[in-house]
């Protein structure tokens, strides 16, 4: 009789469901779980046979466990007559053109228990290179759907998993695998850095980089797709830059929250098809709120500053906002020293120091890690300072440099234009005297033939 072994985290614990998830780490190796083998009154009986009591000594224990485990061991063999899984067949992957949500389709063994006597289930992973790990789904079905990133390699892999009358209740995986390996595209995007941002909940941009590489006369073009949709659609508005497309325009609520956006840039040229970039994310991660505007700043009884502050207006829920706080002091000496405070409240109190010293205080905004995993900090507040002094009208000892060479250079170019003006108009009447000489002479010389 030849009997296979598995180690332990080849054998989970059952869990009700169709789906049951399990991760592995980088090397592909499930982490370690518990195994609980239920025992039978028969089990039972041989524990009594042993002599197995609780209150025994250790040492008489441990001889006593060792024969129960060895008893065990045999019964549980014996029971099996060396059972083993073969792994499934024609395994593939079948891109439906959802922009990186790909299709798993696989068929269970030729070698297959009846089901009457096993229940079969297959245990899929594949490489998800968006968090850097291995992750698995244990199910009954032949085929399942999973994200990918199409930039890098797409690695699958699938067990067979038996459990039932026919393992006595354990759960045994084949020791083989089938995988499929889909190599990335070649290196060398048509477009680099792709961003998104969400501004204000409101409208959202995505924005890109032309590869350097890339013919002057490429035509970009932007696709997106999430679920809601049964094609993938192109860019609604494109953001032009210097006569090329280098972004994407999203109005409103067009695209869904909480659901993957998978967007793809490609394009063409007169050296044929742009190699891809792909990218997925998700709205909610992609928020920029808008800017605060309205700040408070005023002194209590204790003469403590309190800062009061409102969040941006637009779609961004204010429970979801976390701030920062920038409190910035300058002394006597015109030292400016500055310290950055978070908070989730819409208001501050500060000890002032010296009178002498001034205060200033702007904020900021970003979604916090409750209602989104990442998205952008918004641009600083204008800043309002304690004690506020007013903008006076600038005087004469005031004024920058370059007005007083403004006024110069205008005065000398005056009196250039008036010297010229006064040389032009003195030649002109110097040219005009000889010319009226010779048409008086001619006039009276005229007159004094017509008398004779």
């Amino acid at each position: 009789m030849v009997t296979q072994h598995f180690p332990q985290y080849l054998h989970p614990p059952e869990i009700n469901g169709s789906l049951e998830r399990v991760q592995r780490d980088t090397n592909g190796l499930l982490h370690p779980l518990r195994v609980s083998v239920p025992r039978s009154a028969q089990d039972n009986a041989l524990l009594q046979a042993v002599g197995l009591l609780p209150m025994a000594s250790r040492s008489w224990l441990t001889h006593r466990a060792a024969l129960v485990l060895l008893a065990l061991t045999w019964r549980h063999v014996a029971f099996c007559g060396g059972l083993t899984a073969d792994p499934p067949e024609d395994l593939e992957i079948l891109d439906p053109g959802h922009l990186g949500r790909l299709e798993i389709r696989w068929s269970p063994p030729s070698s297959s228990v009846s089901a009457r006597e096993c229940s079969v289930r297959y245990q899929l992973e594949y490489f998800d290179a968006y968090q850097d790990t291995w992750s698995a789904i244990r199910t009954p079905r032949r085929s399942y759907s999973a994200q990918f990133d199409l930039m890098k390699d797409v690695r699958v892999r699938v067990y067979t998993l038996l459990s039932g009358p026919c393992t006595n209740g354990t759960t045994i995986q084949s020791s083989r695998y089938t995988e499929v390996v889909q190599k990335a595209p070649a290196a060398g995007a048509a477009v680099q850095d792709v961003t998104c941002v969400f501004h204000n909940m409101e409208f959202m941009e995505c924005k890109w980089k032309a590869n350097p590489k890339m013919p002057t006369d490429s035509q970009l073009n932007l696709y997106f797709w999430h679920k809601e949709l049964e094609h993938a659609e192109e860019c609604p508005k494109y953001i032009i830059s210097g006569g090329i497309r280098s972004g994407c325009t999203f109005m409103g609520n067009s695209l869904p929250d909480f659901t993957d956006i998978n967007l793809c840039v490609n394009g063409s040229s007169h050296e044929g098809a742009l190699t891809p970039a792909f990218i997925s994310l998700q709205t909610q991660n992609q928020v920029k709120p808008g800017t605060t505007d309205k700040l408070y700043l005023h002194t209590d009884r204790d003469a403590q500053l309190e800062l009061e502050w409102e969040g941006p207006a637009g779609g961004v829920p204010g429970d979801c906002l976390e701030w920062e706080v920038e409190h910035s002091r300058q002394g006597l000496d015109g030292r400016l020293t500055s310290q950055h405070i978070l908070t989730q409240d819409t208001s501050l109190t500060v000890n002032p120091g010296p009178r002498n010293e001034r205060y200033c205080f702007r904020v900021r905004s970003k979604l916090h890690k409750y209602c989104a995993h990442g998205g952008f900090w918004s641009e600083w507040s204008r800043p309002t300072c304690h004690p506020d002094f007013p903008e006076s009208e600038p005087g004469w000892g005031q004024v920058p440099i370059y007005v007083y060479v403004a006024v110069g250079v205008i005065i000398t170019l005056v009196l250039l234009m008036s010297v010229w003006a006064v040389l032009h108009v003195s030649r002109w009447r110097q040219d005009k005297k000889p010319y009226s000489l010779l048409t008086n002479l001619f006039a009276r010389s005229s007159l004094t033939v017509v008398e004779a």
